[in-house]
């Protein structure tokens, strides 16, 4: 009996120190393993927090880059809007120059030319900043689905940090800590921290690229309203030296057409005055025809040898032919005064159709200027408010009372 409860103490004492010992692990392994799940649980939240700024940052820029981009794009807009006015202008223009009369309804001269050259510009820019805002479109449509992503990512991110936190947070003596079905259990969508990282990596580089891109595309915009201005002012500037010169040069020809005019007026009266003379020349010769008419044929009736032919009967004879032919040459001479009179008129009567034509080629011109006076004066920019849009594509600021 002593044997065995020697034997069965030995076994108890060797029992309680292995329990001694075991207890003393445990406790220590469960103290270390919990400190350092600890410390990884902080480097967790801490990495995950760093990368949730990270994105934050990038969010923010993405958001200002959307701003900037759709302020840009605006702009744009703006501008093509302003060139759909301008070209409105110059096909009015066009249209005003087409409705020239006679000769001066030309198929091309230096200011049909030139206002062609500028529809084709404007067309050319309309196409072109068209092409910009269509881009700008995209892009921003890119930028907000970079924003999506971000904004999803970052609120998985404060959901982590959040878990992650209150398992730190989290003690062996606090409410709520069970036991679980299967807490060893791994999602299916779980990935590994390398993934994950990638994951991280290529959210900022995207959004980096997307920003980079946008930037680009921004002083791409900015450029080619710029180079719209530039082409459109030297255009604008060509057209308007072609139109000044047309007028300068319908004007000109307007000119010596009026004084053509009044050249031939005075030659016309000159010539209606030699034909009222020549009227009364033959009016006063038809007197003395008959006079010599008269003589010639009383003398006929001269009785018995005293009806010779004399000198005197000569003479008359003479006379009354010499008149006749006077007459006869006076007549023809009336007859192709009238005839260039007439000529005359008729040249005249071209010469007023002609510069009708010119004058109201003259007129288009001024018109033509006058409309382009708003391309100089800026007045076709676009408009602040929608009401001002109204106004101006109405055409009605001129009806609305002044203040």
């Amino acid at each position: 009996m002593r044997q065995i409860a020697d034997t069965q103490q030995s076994a108890s004492f060797n029992l309680r120190a292995d329990g001694r010992q075991l207890r003393n692990e445990t406790a220590l392994r469960t103290k270390w393993d919990t400190y350092h799940n600890d410390a990884r649980l902080h480097d967790r939240f801490t990495e995950v927090s760093q990368w949730q700024d990270v994105l934050e940052q990038c969010l923010q820029a993405v958001e200002n880059e959307i701003a900037k981009l759709t302020e840009e794009k605006c702009a744009t807009e703006r501008e093509l809007e302003s060139l759909t006015l301008q070209l409105n202008t110059v096909a009015e223009c066009i249209r005003q120059r087409d409705s020239r009369y006679g000769n001066d309804l030309v198929l091309s001269d230096e200011g049909d030319s030139e206002l062609k050259n500028e529809l084709g510009v404007i067309e050319h820019l309309k196409a072109f900043l068209t092409n910009k805002c269509q881009t700008a479109w995209e892009q921003i449509n890119r930028l907000k689905e970079v924003q999506f992503s971000l904004q999803l990512d970052i609120s998985n991110k404060k959901a982590a940090v959040a878990i992650d936190k209150e398992n730190f947070e989290m003690t062996e003596d606090c409410s709520g800590t069970s036991y679980k079905p299967d807490p060893l259990r791994i999602p299916k969508n779980s990935i590994a921290h390398e993934a994950w990282l990638e994951h991280s990596q290529y959210k900022k580089l995207k959004a980096d690229n997307e920003l980079a891109a946008s930037g680009r595309l921004r002083e791409a915009m900015y450029w080619s309203r710029e180079k719209a201005h530039n082409d459109l002012q030297a255009q604008h500037d060509a057209t308007d030296y072609g139109l000044r010169r047309c007028i300068y040069e319908t004007q000109r020809q307007k000119n010596e057409l009026q004084w053509q005019r009044q050249k031939m007026m005075n030659e016309m009266e000159k010539m209606s005055k030699e034909i009222a003379d020549l009227e009364h020349a033959l009016m006063d010769k038809t007197n003395s025809a008959k006079l010599a008419e008269t003589r010639l044929e009383n003398r006929l009736y001269r009785p018995g040898a005293e009806l010779v032919q004399d000198e005197a009967h000569f003479g008359l004879r003479d006379e009354v032919l010499q008149l006749r032919q006077t007459q006869q040459d006076l007549r023809k001479k009336i007859d192709d005064g009238k005839a260039t009179y007439n000529d005359l008129e008729e040249h005249l009567i071209r010469l007023d159709q002609d510069i009708a034509n010119k004058q109201h080629t003259l007129m288009t011109d001024l018109r033509c200027m006058d409309m382009r006076d708003v391309l100089k004066k800026g007045d076709l920019a676009p408009p602040a408010t929608q009401t001002q849009r109204n106004i101006q594509l109405t055409q009605i600021e001129e009806e609305l009372p002044k203040f």
